[in-house]
């Protein structure tokens, strides 16, 4: 394969290993914002895409799918139990999110995640033409910005962080506290979701390494004598709204939709939670104050439902089974207590759905809860957004969710706060027409005119400054 002039590097490659019509494997293009996102700039560009391809090992040489070069990264089983489950996910995602759960520290665990990055860092080298940029995702990645720079000095690197980057006092448990900052300063431009996370970030680079900063800018030690610098800022990330409203403008989705409040008896309201079952997403708050609604009479389990869509995540790590334990304990207390014969007072759906039923979902849902203790951006507040065609609903945002810095016509919440959150849900369910109108035009303006393209294009664009090529990539 020819080396390509624009290369991402991601924890996953854009497709996913299925069985075709005969049993055989085959590829089918992976869901999501990012692949949407990129896919434009790695068809101008002609790009290849580094990623693992979902199995533990699987030896697979780079490949062609849909316009886009492959590359996959082989990871043997215990790498992604070492790498992926243990140091991405219960040492870093429980750290980065302010320490909700406990963070695990464990020396196996970090050495798995070097030498995976180093493995990550060699095949973005290897596929990567001269001076080409290289843009790396998120934070199972965090060390491959240095050794690309490294292996590569005439790369033009960009970073991604998707998830929050946390206050000094949490990240300064983190025993590598040095070498992660060291890896993430390998990369020319360093993007954050929050203007608050790159803060975070320049503050611990000041406290560990006593680097400079000012405003966006890090001075880092080109290891000649002299320095370069760094751009560390915010580029908060969107959807791909119109394709969201395209799908609920559809006559069948719509229709969908009506079946849905018609399978749920009619209530006048419905309460929406859409999330990955995560401890960060505030599941148990949400479940809490409406169940405190329902005991206080303030809602009737006759008018007002909850469906709780909550996507399996991280089967296998402990905190995860612990907390799906418990939700369902919940949910089946609830239940018990407050169901009749014709109505549930929370439908509780531990699966995942193709966008097109979520949509419908969206449209079928009177008020969307979104009640993350931590959360980088929180990209469902903005498929709701974007799906209310009718310029109807009401959005309930945690103001701990990035998206609130964005979407400030949501009624927004403290969701530890849980009297709080009663009445922010009561607000929302008797908001009157008119004022639902005036909120949901203001988000859906927002959603609009900054959607994923333009996150895409806006961090592309600074990234074009360092670039040491004759062209810069545009989406």
């Amino acid at each position: 394969m020819s080396q390509a002039e624009f290369v991402v590097v991601a924890n996953r490659l854009p497709v996913d290993r299925v069985a075709d019509a005969e049993g055989d494997d085959a590829w089918r293009r992976s869901p999501g914002g990012l692949v949407t996102a990129l896919e434009p700039v790695m068809r101008k560009a002609d790009g290849a895409w580094v990623g693992w391809a979902g199995r533990p090992g699987l030896e697979l040489e780079p490949f062609e799918f849909d316009g886009m070069h492959l590359v996959p990264v082989p990871l043997s089983a215990d790498e992604v139990q070492d790498y992926y489950e243990g140091f991405s996910n219960d040492t870093i995602w429980p750290l980065y999110h302010d320490v909700i759960a406990a963070p695990r520290f464990k020396r196996q665990w970090w050495d798995a995640y070097v030498a995976v990055n180093q493995r990550f860092a060699d095949a973005a080298a290897k596929a990567a033409a001269d001076n080409a940029i290289v843009w790396v995702q998120d934070y199972q990645l965090q060390l491959v910005p240095r050794m690309l720079r490294q292996a590569r000095p005439d790369l033009t690197i960009g970073y991604f962080h998707h998830i929050p980057f946390p206050a000094y006092g949490l990240y300064s448990q983190l025993p590598w506290r040095r070498q992660v900052l060291e890896g993430l300063l390998g990369a020319d431009v360093i993007g954050f979701q929050r203007v608050a996370d790159a803060g975070n970030f320049a503050r611990a680079v000041r406290r560990q390494l006593r680097y400079e900063t000012k405003a966006s800018g890090i001075a880092v030690p080109d290891g000649e004598g002299g320095t370069r610098t760094a751009l560390a800022k915010a580029f908060p990330i969107s959807i791909d709204a119109d394709s969201y409203i395209e799908l609920a403008q559809r006559p069948e989705i719509q229709a969908r939709a009506a079946e849905i409040r018609e399978s749920l008896g009619n209530p006048s309201k419905i309460l929406l939670g859409v999330d990955r079952l995560d401890y960060t997403k505030g599941i148990r708050h949400r479940m809490k104050a409406f169940g405190e609604l329902l005991q206080d009479g303030r809602v009737s389990v006759d008018d007002v439902t909850l469906v709780q869509v909550a996507s399996p995540s991280r089967e296998r790590v402990d905190a995860y089974v612990q907390l799906r334990d418990e939700i369902e304990l919940t949910v089946g207390r609830i239940n018990g207590d407050y169901d009749t014969m014709g109505h549930t007072a929370i439908r509780y759906l531990h699966q995942a759905y193709p966008r097109e039923e979520m949509v419908a979902l969206y449209l079928a849902a009177d008020v969307m809860l979104v009640t993350a203790l931590r959360d980088g951006m929180n990209l469902v507040a903005k498929e709701y957004v974007a799906s209310r065609v009718d310029n109807r609903g009401v959005l309930v945002l945690s103001e701990f969710a990035g998206a609130a810095d964005e979407l400030g016509s949501a009624i927004l919440v403290n969701p530890h706060d849980i009297d709080g959150l009663k009445d922010a849900i009561m607000r929302a369910i008797e908001m009157p027409g008119s004022e639902q109108g005036r909120r949901m035009r203001a988000l859906r303006r927002r959603v609009r005119e900054h959607d994923v393209e333009d996150w895409s294009q806006d961090f592309l664009d600074a990234l074009a400054v360092f670039h040491r090529g004759a062209t810069a990539v545009t989406a």
